[in-house]
């Protein structure tokens, strides 16, 4: 079965393939529930098509809110009721007293939380609000992560564990960019978001560490359109917000939106 899937994912995703197919069969199979870690959306997709490929599996999405990016999944034979499952979440209230503490940006908290020695798999969104900070993380790190974090880029915070009904959630604050240029190729693009000449972006394309709408992508010349998002590791991410019209010499107006 997984052979045959293979063919549809890049070569760096068959680790995983191989264990959510272990997490479906094992459902099928031998009436096990699985609950993953929180996965990223092409995760989810990978997850997702194999559970379709089953007839006798289900599977369970939350992530704390309706449009998370980041979701915990429930593998279940078909015939269990998952609506009542505990998803096993908690709401992570991050907040400070500090005049700075309103500065701090979405890769300040993950630095912070990730530098206490926990998994990526273990935090879900994060969401920056004007004050102060909600992480949805898996409830059996929430009390290390309460006890242990007490600064964010030397900033001294305070927390508190609230249910995922507390949840506050914001919008991802984009920093927007207009761009002109020949083509709407990933290296040409990227080159000019990330500020990097043509030469030196071509190392982390090459490398596999760029990520196309989260799928590895190694060729330079992939062609970007509007909605995708690219994530170059070391330099953040950005999204394709609209491909506009041609200048009088042929070059693509292009506005992408930055996270920040």
């Amino acid at each position: 079965m997984r052979n045959e899937v293979y063919g549809h994912f890049h070569p760096d995703e068959r680790q995983f393939v191989d264990k959510a197919w272990e997490w479906v069969s094992h459902a099928g199979e031998y009436h096990e529930m699985k609950l993953t870690e929180f996965l990223d959306p092409r995760q989810g997709y990978i997850l997702q098509t194999l559970v379709n490929r089953h007839p006798d599996v289900e599977v369970r999405w939350e992530g704390g809110s309706e449009d998370a990016e980041r979701k915990r999944a429930l593998v279940a034979p078909d015939y269990r009721d998952l609506t009542d499952e505990d998803m096993e979440l908690k709401v992570l209230s991050i907040s400070s007293g500090e005049q700075k503490f309103l500065t701090l940006e979405h890769g300040d908290y993950m630095g912070a939380i990730l530098g206490l020695g926990i998994k990526r798999g273990k935090i879900g969104d994060i969401h920056v609000l004007e004050d102060g900070c909600h992480v949805v993380v898996a409830s059996d790190i929430a009390d290390y992560l309460s006890m242990n974090l007490t600064g964010v880029h030397r900033v001294n915070v305070s927390t508190e564990i609230l249910p995922v009904s507390g949840l506050r959630t914001m919008a991802a604050k984009l920093e927007t960019v207009e761009l002109t240029v020949a083509s709407l190729r990933l290296d040409g693009i990227a080159a000019d978001v990330t500020r990097l000449s043509r030469s030196k972006i071509l190392v982390p394309i090459k490398a596999g560490r760029v990520r196309v709408n989260w799928k590895v992508e190694e060729d330079p010349s992939c062609g970007l359109k509007d909605g995708d998002m690219v994530s170059i590791q070391g330099f953040g991410r950005f999204k394709v917000l609209e491909v506009g019209s041609l200048t009088k010499k042929g070059r693509y107006r292009v506005r992408v939106g930055k996270f920040v």
